[in-house]
């Protein structure tokens, strides 16, 4: 997959919201107005050295990405060198296949990629905080649809678990001996 191509396909968040409706776009401001970072989390993304771009593979009308993706999101603003685009599943079918998980068009999906467009990792589409709180309601089938937002402290395990997801390949990209070599540190 020739992931800058990809990338430089995609949109930013607002644009990205743009081609969804105003319900849409009502339920991800909603969200987004919702996410909140701690002093320490928001420490953490500014310690970040290495661009990182992101690309994430969602769904507007998606009820799992309106409960995540404005939490990217919030996590992007927090340091300039984190590069965030999202593209909409329907509009590529080659792409979509690409990122299936477990055989299944889930969203979102999101690809880590070096300042180079290596691909560095990919995590979706649901954290394991989500996962936890979905089978002990049932484990039976559930998609959430985003008209009723997620709790605080849900919201909270979601926003550390991505945290923790961003962390993992800053460091992955800070320690590369490629990339320490380029920049002789």
């Amino acid at each position: 997959m020739d992931w800058q191509q990809v990338f430089n396909r995609s949109l930013k968040y607002d644009a990205y919201l743009q081609t969804g409706t105003s319900v849409h776009r009502d339920r991800w401001r909603s969200v987004y107005d919702r996410v909140q970072l701690t002093e320490a989390q928001r420490s953490l993304l500014a310690s970040f050295t290495r661009r990182m771009n992101v690309f994430c593979l969602s769904g507007v009308w998606c009820g799992d990405c309106v409960n995540q993706c404005p939490i990217l999101q919030r996590l992007a603003e927090a340091n300039p060198l984190i590069d965030l685009r999202f593209f909409d599943r329907d509009e590529d079918t080659a792409l979509r296949s690409e990122l299936s998980i477990n055989g299944g068009q889930r969203v979102p999906v999101v690809v880590f990629l070096s300042e180079d467009f290596y691909e560095c990792g990919r995590y979706g589409d649901r954290t394991l905080s989500t996962y936890r709180r979905m089978a002990a309601n049932s484990l039976g089938a559930a998609c959430p649809t985003g008209i009723v937002p997620a709790e605080s402290d849900s919201m909270a395990a979601v926003v550390a678990e991505w945290l923790a997801e961003f962390e993992r390949i800053q460091l992955m990209l800070r320690l590369s001996a490629r990339l320490r070599s380029k920049y002789g540190d």
